[in-house]
């Protein structure tokens, strides 16, 4: 496995934006995972090692889009009906004949090659058919109803570039292509540990002060649908060395590790003084909310973020830091969410220089357009802000007021994971 430096993520200054902590990953993380060769059937959801290009033409013959008649629009009529006798038959996969007679229609069906000079098919719906003869209407331009070979990508035209995420639709393009494999990046591994002496499993006998693990299920479920295999590591102990051992030992087995809770500087906060017993830690000092503390660093070569531990601020903080950093790491090219304007259903203060994520629902604004409408409790440790809201409403740092009826920029929870 490729290893980081223990200054990769080093910054100097007091606060970090939430650009300037994106910028770093963007800048200074290479991929870190092996370049493999995927059977195309098998490529959902990988990573492109390099360029695809196109190696045929695509469609790779001129044809026909529709069924119907092809003729050579030099054979047409300017400005009236054409009769042309109809003088054979094409269906798709068959051969067109070499050469054809001079004013002749064929009849053609979609996807069947166009023979030499023919270029123009009028649909079946369009034409007439008297005996032998076809009769054809005025008005049709050259070129109507065909497809070019290329015209969709010329041979040697880039398809899909290094670091695209493969959907099925892209799958398509591929098979279309002829490819039955395709280099990709190998799966991210990513451990995921809970920390705190509070948690315990779901299953187990919950006892005085003691809490179930959500942050863990969340962070798992998140990891693998950015594409990575994923060890559940369990639950760490408020123990220096018992957390120290454990990363250390986690990192001979991972690409990158996520925690969640302990990054503060509290006496019982033990994950800082752990990552640097076995590497090097960068507190950032995010201004983002919910979200800080957020750390991150490496341990033993290999990239750690530890996240917040309350589970609002553990979605937040992966969506907006831990998943570019997984796209890096994996060699994907990662590309903000694309958000879209709504009106803002609730009045809202917050500090300069610092971004707000507002967890909100949707709904009609009875106009025509989309109400965010605030999740009446804001904790960070409210997990039903999230499984009652739809997304984020986003405040940049400069906003330090909003009004009921602004427009504000939401970003659904699908764009995010």
């Amino acid at each position: 496995m490729a290893q980081l430096s223990n200054d990769c993520f080093a910054f100097g200054g007091a606060l970090m934006r939430v650009d300037e902590a994106l910028a770093l990953i963007a800048e200074r993380i290479a991929p870190v995972t092996a370049v493999e060769h995927a059977p195309l059937a098998e490529a959902d959801g990988r990573v492109l090692a390099d360029d695809v290009t196109a190696p045929i033409p695509l469609p790779p013959f001129f044809n026909s889009a529709v069924d119907g008649y092809a003729v050579r629009h030099a054979d047409l009529t300017p400005g009236g009906e054409t009769r042309l006798p109809v003088s054979g038959r094409l269906a798709a996969g068959a051969a067109p004949a070499a050469d054809a007679a001079e004013r002749v229609a064929l009849r053609i069906f979609t996807g069947a090659a166009m023979p030499e000079g023919f270029d123009t098919v009028y649909m079946q719906e369009d034409a007439v058919r008297e005996e032998g003869d076809v009769v054809l209407p005025a008005g049709l331009k050259p070129g109507a109803n065909a497809r070019p070979a290329g015209e969709d990508l010329e041979a040697g035209a880039l398809a899909l570039p290094a670091g695209h995420r493969l959907t099925p639709r892209d799958l398509a393009l591929l098979a279309a292509l002829g490819l039955p494999e395709i280099p990709v990046r190998a799966p991210l591994t990513v451990g995921v540990f809970s920390t705190g002496d509070e948690l315990v499993g779901p299953g187990r006998a919950l006892g005085p002060a003691k809490l179930y693990d959500a942050n863990r299920f969340m962070l798992i479920s998140l990891a693998r649908r950015a594409g990575c295999v994923v060890r559940d590591l369990g639950i760490l102990p408020d123990r220096r060395e018992a957390v120290a051992a454990a990363l250390a030992d986690a990192a001979e087995r991972v690409d990158m590790l996520i925690t969640s809770g302990g990054v503060s500087t509290g006496e019982e906060d033990h994950v800082k003084a752990a990552v640097e017993a076995a590497g090097a830690l960068t507190f950032w000092r995010v201004g983002i909310k919910p979200g800080r503390p957020v750390a991150l660093g490496v341990v033993k070569g290999k990239a750690f973020i530890g996240l917040p531990g309350n589970p609002a601020a553990v979605f937040v903080t992966f969506a907006m830091l831990a998943r570019p950093l997984i796209a890096r790491l994996a060699g994907e090219t990662w590309r903000r969410p694309v958000s879209f304007p709504v009106r803002a259903g609730f009045a809202y203060k917050k500090k300069e220089g610092r971004r707000e994520y507002v967890r909100c629902a949707l709904a009609p604004d009875g106009a025509g357009g989309l109400l965010a409408r605030k999740h009446p409790r804001e904790g960070a440790g409210v997990i039903t802000s999230l499984t009652q809201t739809a997304g984020l409403v986003e405040l940049p740092e400069e906003v330090t007021r909003v009004a009921e009826g602004d427009t504000v920029a939401f970003l659904p929870y699908a764009a995010l994971v």
